[in-house]
């Protein structure tokens, strides 16, 4: 079972309490109308499933509510960071 930080909650939880929500720090398009249904597909749809280490969005269900990105080896299960929305990791190249 994963252990998680929460940013908000500043504590170290079982991941039952968290609900995964998917690749974090994907940019809707601008103007959603005026996209084609394959450009809408792809937003909608296509998200990348790297082997090794990936960002995530997760929800506190269980405690505070709030969406949070973690950084995640899918390999090891090892959680790198937790950081709040809006944020950036601590140290990342692939998002400096």
């Amino acid at each position: 079972m994963l252990r998680i930080h929460c940013p908000y909650c500043q504590e170290l939880r079982d991941e039952p309490e968290f609900h995964y929500c998917g690749e974090a720090h994907l940019a809707r398009p601008e103007d959603p109308a005026g996209c084609s249904d394959a450009e809408w597909g792809t937003y909608l749809y296509f998200r990348r499933n790297p082997r090794g280490r990936h960002h995530e969005m997760w929800y506190h269900a269980a405690g505070c509510r709030r969406f949070f990105n973690v950084v995640r080896d899918t390999v090891t299960y090892n959680i790198e960071q937790t950081y709040a929305m809006g944020a950036q990791p601590a140290h990342d190249e692939a998002h400096e």
